[in-house]
This record gives C-alpha cells, sequence and structure tokens, in this order.
C-alpha cells in the first residue's frame, strides 16, 4: 500500500487531568479528599455517617484568604522580569552599591506589586460573590420537624431533598419519590453531559410506593453507594429497607440517580443526598482553575532577558575597558545598578494598566452588550487564537426545535404551504367515509391513493410512533383534574426523550391532529371535528444508537385494524421500506439544508400475523443465551417491504448570526472544531446548517473503531482524504488517541472543520490540551453548560456563553458573552486591538528606556569609564513618570482602522497570528532607533554645550523630553483627544517643573535663546530621519490596513 502510513504506537506520557485525580492536589487529603470509599447512607439521618464527606459548596477561586498574598506574590516574583527588580531595590540597602536615594527603586516595584495585589483582589472577590450566589439556592429538606428550607452548601450526604419542577438538582442524589402520576420523570441533563434528550428517570419502587413523602423518615432504610468516579453514564448500588417483613433489597443504576447539575422537567421529586462537593460527578469531570499566563506576557518576559543579557555584556565591557582595575567586581555591581534602566520597570505597570483599559473597553462595548472580562490578565490573548473549540448546544443551537419540511416524494410542503397540509387533513375527517379501512374499500391497492389521503396516513404516522406524553397542569382558570378531563389545550405540554419528538408532535396538533392522551397502554388523538381516536398500544420498539430507529405497533379501536408504524434515520430506513426512487436524492437535498431527516413508513398486519410476531417475540425475550440478537431478529422478520409514507425535516434552531459569526471567524484565519456530546447524526446536521461544514465540502465519516488494527486501517483511508472535514464519535476518539496520538492530531488539524461527538467533558479537555501541545497555537474554547467548563478552563482562553440553563460555564470563563455571535466583535475588534496596542506600548517603553541607557553610556565612556549617574534624584523617577507617561500610556487609545473595518475586513485578523506586532525583528528596529537617538542627543549636547557640565544636563535631559513626545506622535495611527491632553500635560509638567530644578539645571541657561536652538537642532536630527523613513515606508511598502483606511 503506497499511501499507508508508518504508525507507531504513542508513548503515553503521564498527565494531571480529572482522569487519574483525586483531589485539588497530590497531597489531597488536605481538602478532605483522600481515599474515595465506598458508603453507606441512612435515609434522613445525616448524623450516621461512617466517614467524613466534603462540604456541598461550589469553589471557582484560584486562592483562600490564607494563600492570596503569598500566592500573588509567587505568581509575580517567580517571572525573571519581577526577580530582577527586587533584587535591584534589595541591592541598595548595601552602602557600596548605592547610587540613590532608597525610594527611587523601592517605590516604581512597591506600585507594581499595589497593582498586582489589587486586580487580583478585586478578581477573586468577584468570584467568590458569584459562587455565594449558586451556593446560596435554597432548597426544601425533609426532616423530623417537617419540611425545611436549607440553602445549597448546607445539604448533606443522607438529606431527604425535595427538587422542584425547573430547578437545579443542588447534589448527586438517589431518586425516591416523584409527584408524577407515571412514577417516573424526565431530566434535562445538557449542562452536565452536553446531550440535548431529556433522561428518563425511575424512583427507587419501595419508597415510591408509600402514601406520603414525610415516611420516608419513618422506614429504616439505606442506600449503599459505590465509591465516588468520574462516570456519568454508570453507577452501581443497592437499596435496603430493613424495618419490611421480608427485608426489601433492591439494585440501583444510573435510572435511579439524579446528578448535579441537571434540571428537573417535569414533576416534583425527593432524592436523597449520597454525595456532595468535590465528590460530585459534575465536580470531578471538571478540571481545577488554573492560573493563566498569556503569550505575549511570556514574549515580553523573553525580550526582557535579552535586555538583561545586553546589560550584563554592557557593564562587563565598561569595566574591561578600565583594564579591571582595582576592586572591579564591585564596579560591575554598581555598572549594573547604573544601567538597569534598560530593563524597564515601568513595562509591567504600563502593560497592567494597559490590560486594565482593555478589559473597561471591553465592558463598555454597546454592540456586545453584557460582556464580563472575568480574567483581566489575559485581553491579547484574543487577538492571537488559531483554534476555536466551541459546544453545540446552547451555544451554536437554541436546542429549539421547529417543524420545516414534510416530503411526500411527490410533493413537498415547507412553513409556508401548512395551511394545505391542515386543508387535507380536516378533509380527511369530514369525508363519511373516512372510517372504513383501506382493506375493505373495493380495488383499493389498484386505485391510486389522493394527495389528500396520503398528507393524511403521514400526519397519522407522525401523531402514532413516538414516545411524547402529554401532561396537564393547573393554569389557575383550570385544575388538573378538569384539564386532564376535558383535554384542556391551554394546560397541555407534552414530555418526552427528545425535543426532535416534540416538534413533530406539536406539529401534527397544528394541522389538526391532537395527542390529547397516553399512559403505558394506550393513546388518544383528537381530530380537527373533535372526534377522540382511541389506539392501543400492543408494542413499543425504542430508539437505540445501535439501531437508529423506533417502531410501535398499534390497534385502532374503531376499526380493529393493526398497524405496525416505523421512523428512523434514512441509511437504515432505505433497506427496510420498499423499493423507489426519490428517498436517497430527497433526504440529501434536505440534510444540506442543515435539517434532521426522519423517514416515517407504516405496514399493515392482519391478527394472524400479529399473534405469529407476538409469539416468537415474547419466546425471545425469554431466552437466556443472546437474547438482545434473537430479539432484533424477530423484529428484523416485521421491517420489510413497509410502506414509505412521508420524510419530516426538524431544524435544531441556530442563536442569531452563528452563519456569519463563524464565516467571519473562518475568513480571520481561524479554525473551528464542534465538540458536543450529541449524538452523531445530530452533530452533523446542526454543523452543515451552522455552515461549519460548507456545502461543497466533502465530509469524512470516521468509523466506530475499538481496536488498534480498525484504528490504523480508518486513519490509512482517512490520510487519502483531501480537504475534507472530519466527523467522529468521542468513543473512536479515545482508540485513536490512546494507539495513534500524534498520527491523528497530525491529520485532524489539517482538516478545515472537525466535529467530535458523544464527547465527555474530560474529552473535550484533553482535546484542548493536545491541540496546545501539538500545534503550540492559542486556543479558544466557547460553551454554555456544566459540560464545557473543563475545557474552557484549559484553553489559552475560555469564553462562557450565559445559556438557559444557568451559569456555570460562564463563571468559570475568562470572558462572558450572552450569544455566540458577540464572539466576532470580541476577537476581531478587542483582540486584535488589545494585541496591537499592547505590542506599541511594551516597544514603546523599552524604546524611552534603551535612549537614556543609551546616553548613560555615551556619557560614562566620555568620562574615562565612570561609575557616575547622569541624571540624579528627580529627573530619573520624572522621566519614566510625569514627563513622558501620558503620552506613552495614551498609545492604549491608537487604532489603525475603524471597528466596522476590521468586522468587515476578517483577514486583517490573519496578520497577527504570525506574531509581527512584536517579534524580535521590531524589537531589533526599536532596540536601534534608541541607540541612534541616544547618541545624538548626548554626543550633541557635549558638541554644543559651553561651559559647564549642569547645560550638558539641561540640554540633553530637554532634547530627551521632546524626542520622546515626537516619537509618540510619529507612532500614533489615529489621533485621540486624550492622547493630544497627554502630549501637552506632560510638555506643560515638565515646564512648570524646571523652576524646582535649580539643583539639577541652570534655570537662567534656559531662558537664552542659545538654549532653544542647540535643543531643536538635536531634537531635529534625532526624529526627522525617522520621520522621513516613515514616509517612505508608506509610500513604497504600506501596511495591508492603510489601503482600507485611505
Amino acid at each position: 500500500m503506497t499511501d499507508s502510513i508508518p504508525l507507531q504506537p504513542v508513548r503515553r506520557q503521564k498527565r494531571h487531568d480529572s482522569k487519574n485525580r483525586n483531589g485539588c492536589c497530590p497531597w489531597s487529603s488536605c481538602c478532605g479528599m483522600g481515599d474515595f470509599r465506598p458508603r453507606t447512607v441512612w435515609l434522613g439521618h445525616p448524623e450516621k455517617r461512617d466517614q467524613r464527606y466534603p462540604k456541598n459548596v461550589i469553589n471557582n477561586q484560584k486562592y483562600n484568604f490564607f494563600t492570596f498574598l503569598p500566592g500573588v506574590l509567587f505568581n509575580q516574583f517567580k517571572y525573571f522580569f519581577n526577580l530582577y527588580f527586587l533584587l535591584l531595590a534589595c541591592s541598595q540597602f548595601v552602602e557600596e552599591l548605592r547610587l540613590g536615594a532608597l525610594h527611587t527603586y523601592w517605590v516604581p516595584l512597591g506600585l507594581v506589586l499595589f497593582i498586582t495585589i489589587t486586580r487580583e483582589a478585586i478578581e477573586e472577590i468577584r468570584c467568590y460573590l458569584r459562587d455565594k450566589e449558586v451556593n446560596s439556592q435554597v432548597y426544601s429538606k425533609l426532616s423530623k420537624r417537617g419540611t425545611v428550607k436549607v440553602k445549597s452548601s448546607g445539604i448533606q450526604v443522607g438529606d431527604l431533598i425535595i427538587v422542584e419542577k425547573n430547578q437545579r438538582v443542588p447534589a448527586d442524589m438517589i431518586f425516591l419519590r416523584t409527584s408524577e402520576r407515571n412514577g417516573s420523570c424526565f431530566l434535562r441533563t445538557d449542562q452536565l453531559d452536553g446531550e440535548t434528550d431529556w433522561k428518563l428517570r425511575l424512583p427507587v419502587a419501595c419508597t415510591q410506593r408509600l402514601p406520603t413523602a414525610a415516611d420516608l423518615l419513618q422506614i429504616r432504610s439505606f442506600v449503599y453507594a459505590e465509591e465516588p468516579n468520574i462516570d456519568i453514564h454508570n453507577f452501581i448500588g443497592t437499596f435496603t429497607r430493613e424495618d419490611g417483613d421480608p427485608p426489601v433489597n433492591e439494585s440501583l443504576s444510573i435510572e435511579n440517580t439524579l446528578w448535579a447539575s441537571t434540571v428537573v422537567a417535569s414533576g416534583t421529586v425527593v432524592g436523597v443526598v449520597i454525595y456532595t462537593g468535590k465528590e460530585l460527578r459534575s465536580v470531578m469531570n471538571t478540571s481545577n482553575p488554573r492560573h493563566k499566563v498569556g503569550l505575549f506576557d511570556l514574549e515580553v518576559n523573553c525580550l526582557t532577558k535579552i535586555l538583561f543579557g545586553a546589560l550584563v555584556v554592557v557593564s562587563l565591557v565598561m569595566v574591561a575597558l578600565q583594564h579591571f582595575a582595582g576592586r572591579w567586581y564591585l564596579q560591575i555591581f554598581r555598572f549594573l545598578l547604573l544601567f538597569s534602566h534598560i530593563v524597564p520597570i515601568s513595562l509591567r505597570v504600563n502593560l497592567d494598566m494597559g490590560k486594565m483599559v482593555f478589559s473597561w473597553m471591553i465592558k463598555k462595548d454597546s454592540k456586545i452588550p453584557g460582556t464580563v472580562v472575568r480574567a483581566s490578565t489575559i485581553p491579547e490573548q484574543l487577538g492571537r487564537i488559531s483554534y476555536l473549540l466551541t459546544d453545540k448546544t446552547g451555544t451554536l443551537t437554541q436546542n429549539e426545535m421547529v417543524f420545516r419540511r414534510l416530503h411526500l416524494g411527490t410533493v413537498a410542503y415547507g412553513m409556508d404551504s401548512m395551511d394545505e397540509v391542515q386543508s387535507h387533513v380536516f378533509s380527511a375527517y369530514t369525508q363519511p367515509t373516512h372510517d372504513l379501512p383501506a382493506s375493505r374499500a373495493p380495488a383499493a391497492t389498484k386505485v391510486r391513493k389522493t394527495i389528500s389521503s396520503r398528507v393524511h396516513e403521514a400526519v397519522k404516522a407522525i401523531a402514532l410512533v413516538h414516545n411524547v406524553t402529554p401532561v396537564y397542569e393547573a393554569n389557575g382558570v383550570t385544575d388538573q383534574a378538569e384539564a386532564e378531563q376535558h383535554y384542556e389545550d391551554t394546560c397541555r405540554v407534552y414530555q418526552a426523550s427528545s425535543p426532535d419528538e416534540v416538534s413533530l408532535v406539536q406539529w401534527t396538533e397544528s394541522v389538526g391532529l391532537t395527542l390529547v392522551g397516553r399512559d403505558q397502554s394506550s393513546m388518544q388523538l383528537r381530530t380537527p371535528t373533535g372526534q377522540i381516536l382511541n389506539f392501543t398500544i400492543l408494542q413499543i420498539f425504542p430508539f437505540t444508537y445501535e439501531s437508529k430507529r423506533m417502531g410501535i405497533i398499534v390497534r385502532d379501536e374503531s376499526t380493529g385494524e393493526i398497524t405496525f408504524y416505523m421512523k428512523g434515520a434514512d441509511v437504515v430506513m432505505a433497506g427496510i421500506v420498499q423499493y423507489n426512487d426519490w428517498l436517497e436524492e430527497e433526504c440529501g437535498n434536505m440534510a444540506r439544508e442543515g435539517l434532521r431527516v426522519l423517514v416515517v413508513s407504516k405496514k399493515s398486519l392482519t391478527e394472524e400475523q400479529y399473534l405469529d410476531f407476538e409469539a416468537r417475540y415474547v419466546q425471545a425475550k425469554l431466552s437466556v443465551h443472546d437474547r438482545s440478537l434473537k430479539v432484533a431478529t424477530v423484529i428484523e422478520s416485521l421491517e420489510m417491504e413497509m410502506e414509505l409514507l412521508c420524510l419530516t425535516g426538524v431544524e435544531d434552531q441556530l442563536q442569531t448570526d452563528v452563519r456569519p459569526t463563524l464565516e467571519i471567524l473562518r475568513n480571520a484565519g481561524i479554525r473551528v472544531w464542534m465538540l458536543t456530546g450529541d449524538k452523531l447524526e445530530t452533530a452533523t446536521c446542526t454543523a452543515k446548517n451552522a455552515h461549519l461544514i460548507t456545502r461543497n465540502q466533502d465530509i469524512h465519516i470516521f468509523r466506530q473503531v475499538t481496536t488498534r488494527g480498525e484504528a490504523h486501517l480508518e486513519l490509512n483511508a482517512f490520510r487519502r482524504k483531501h480537504d475534507c472535514a472530519l466527523v467522529i464519535s468521542g468513543d473512536s476518539l479515545e482508540v485513536c488517541l490512546k494507539y495513534y496520538e500524534y498520527e491523528f492530531m497530525e491529520l485532524a488539524c489539517q482538516c478545515p472543520a472537525v466535529v467530535c461527538c458523544r464527547c465527555t467533558p474530560t474529552q473535550k479537555a484533553q482535546i484542548v490540551r493536545l491541540l496546545q501541545e501539538r500545534t503550540g497555537k492559542l486556543t479558544c474554547a466557547v460553551g454554555d453548560g456544566g459540560n464545557d467548563v473543563s475545557m474552557i478552563q484549559e484553553a489559552d482562553c475560555g469564553v462562557g456563553v450565559e445559556g438557559k440553563e444557568g451559569k456555570q460555564a460562564s463563571l468559570a470563563a475568562d470572558f462572558s458573552v450572552t450569544q455566540f455571535k458577540h464572539l466576532g466583535r470580541l476577537l476581531m475588534v478587542h483582540g486584535r486591538n488589545s494585541y496591537k496596542r499592547s505590542a506599541a506600548l511594551s516597544q514603546f517603553v523599552i524604546h524611552r528606556s534603551l535612549c537614556i541607557s543609551t546616553m548613560q553610556a555615551v556619557f560614562s565612556s566620555v568620562f574615562y569609564f565612570a561609575s557616575v549617574p547622569l541624571y540624579q534624584g528627580f529627573l530619573v523617577i520624572g522621566y519614566s513618570t510625569i514627563y513622558t507617561m501620558f503620552p506613552v500610556f495614551s498609545l492604549v487609545l491608537d487604532k489603525d482602522v475603524k471597528s466596522e473595518v476590521a468586522m468587515l475586513y476578517p483577514e486583517l485578523y490573519k496578520d497577527l497570528l504570525k506574531g509581527r506586532p512584536l517579534s524580535f525583528k521590531t524589537f531589533l528596529i526599536w532596540v536601534l532607533i534608541s541607540i541612534y537617538q541616544g547618541s545624538i542627543i548626548m554626543y550633541g549636547a557635549m558638541l554644543l554645550f559651553e561651559s559647564e557640565f549642569v547645560h550638558i544636563v539641561a540640554i540633553s535631559f530637554t532634547s530627551l523630553i521632546l524626542t520622546e513626545l515626537l516619537m509618540v506622535a510619529l507612532t500614533v495611527q489615529t489621533w485621540h483627544w486624550l492622547m493630544i491632553v497627554g502630549e501637552l500635560l506632560s510638555l506643560a509638567c515638565y515646564i512648570a517643573s524646571l523652576v524646582f530644578l535649580h539643583e539639577f539645571i541652570d534655570v537662567y541657561f534656559i531662558t537664552t535663546v542659545s538654549f532653544l536652538w542647540k535643543v531643536t537642532a538635536i531634537t531635529l536630527v534625532s526624529c526627522l530621519p525617522l520621520y522621513i523613513l516613515k514616509y517612505l515606508r508608506r509610500r513604497f511598502s504600506p501596511p495591508s490596513y492603510s489601503k482600507l483606511t485611505s
């Protein structure tokens, strides 16, 4: 095989992720999370515990009261930059090394630390208040004193908690009772596993049979639960009632659980708490929040190391030129202190304040209302994102299903022609012969069915083949019993495990055929004329991921007719229905529109056929060996030559402007991956609908693989494809990453789009981490649910969307938005501006420091390499603060293009991905500019001064200030009124302060014409060549954005 890849098994590195994590740290006994052990939980008796359990609190904070100050200081001084200044300030306590007053070194360092500590404290307090809000949610608890209110944080293992409909489950519980008559309840789990389907949960049979909920406290019973683990899809436990006669033992499985972060969708439930706090399934699937450091900060840190290297070299050269005379080692230290401005301490202050300004701008942007910056240390990261990993449910979609299309082969009905369907259904029930069975009509098989009867059959089939239950609730006017008796429309809500099914039943109601009642054995439909049709449910074959279809056998009570209805995915239904020439083509057309397609079919059965099937079906269900295979074989004997009735197209409505936003991101050079817990078909449909996968793009659906050999073959098949989107399930992904991690990631990174479905929260975080390790590029994760928290915290930039299902993701994220569409502006405008402005600001601060250091080097070399400072006291502090701070810092308001242009041309963002605004090339250019200007100013001052040394100081320092102000003007691309104010204010401050600087500057000399022309000449020589070079560059080699601003 020529294109086979020599796949090598991967040597797995040990990772400290949530799979092998037992606590917050290797010494996790510190947080009450040592060894996880199984437990016995007595109902309603938390005091009868056999071990200590963690408190039921949610905590997203990085520090606590005791670790805050040490933690912040450690995070500051672990970087070379800050550690260098600490050592520098400490050296001034040594008499031989002191060069000036202590405050000249300690005040700037103290200011940096104060700003950092204040910012971190504000973020920690905000985080604490957000956590407090969640922990303070009030629930009802059953106790011997009756029902009492308890905060979420006060819930303990063993408590009996009541959870109302649409309320969040506060802790992991075993389901004991429900108010629902059918003895079950539905859960919305999309915050836990990302799946849109509602999950059916069953209470413990023994406790459900008790007359009242209060009786739970009267019985002597306990739950034995397995040790806490991260598996959200499985549970092993038992329920025991000791005071029964005989004692009752029931096995417990996942069907009896209510995991925290899920939402009760039907009825009121009572459960006993078995896990709390750090032992919750949802928390164990979440990684600990980490201290994120931006790539930009790491690059600046690298540049400061280079500057420090230059500082050491210059100091050694100065001592070498003295021929290492006398106590040369002390001289080296003095020169290190003298040239310490080469590494500017004001850089950290300016960048930190800049970050705060950028964060404020994001928050105040009226075009992205409700956006919150929770991590103000990394706004520049938004300007360099290469991979965007997004959740599906609630992030790209609204999780609201809408019926869009009914296709009968020869005719299709869209949203605008539903009134035709309605009239066909109405006419089918108003004609007097409608209830005659088709089999009794003369020569019925030979007569072509009318469109009206075909539409009616299709609608009837859709109204019957489902697992939806109508539930009636009191609405203030009508009570529940009355509503149920009269099938009151205003009181009816539909419950089902899948929102798709609900949308289909709601659609049949809108066209006239309403599902009004259902229990385990019967179903009632209401016709447009108000007549109730009764159907007996004989058999139900539920939907499974393997079969991809569901079926139902019903008997029409009015005619006695038995019909087998089935609906399913086109891939499986194509081989079940009778031959036709339109199914495949129309399914493809509807799928390309992003609709979820279901094929609906039927088969009429005689009484004899059904009884024969039932006997074989019962026999198969009783078999001990290969039961599932035998049952499937019996059902398949019915699934032959079925009559194709129609295709249905349902759309999961996208969030507003998802398509244009994804288009912007794609044009900006960002690769988008969709990671979802939902089904493969659903994920693929949404990806097409959102245009994540474009219409002309091939899709490679990665086969289900379980072994290394299968993974090898499938990867080879995938490698032969070019420029095609990849769709892969979580199970197959696990196998590929286990054996062929490097090869898989290499191929996946080349895809224009990747869709990973059936992903666990831990897998989502693992994919983010692998992308970072393999590509070295920046990643951004977007999600709205609790199942996205791990991914959001692992990514370089985490964005939480405030969804309907709570704020868990937005609270754990670095940035929080209210809609997915705001992401475009957040990256294209704010991300781009933050990065470009920070790059300009950092280079300018370095230039400012290198200028004065160059002047000091020239001065020392002229005066026989003496380690004497050129400028004393306030001049040094004033230079980097009141004289130049405002104009330099005003660069955070600069912008090269308007925000509208940045959104219209996302290709501008692509330029930033190469990191050109702050690179070694731009750094070197600014170093050369600094050396040139520093040398010109110093040599010019020495050349033009007349008699006194104090004149050198006056001429050189004034020229230096003016040069800095002119360089800011040279750098600015779009003037802001605050920039002009900053320039004028700085100049005014300098002129005003000359009166007080008579100790360093000759006040009479600076009022002479001689002083003015010398300063003007030196400033022109230092700046004019740079203005000319800038003009020539803009004229002959303009940057990409300049064409858009002209």
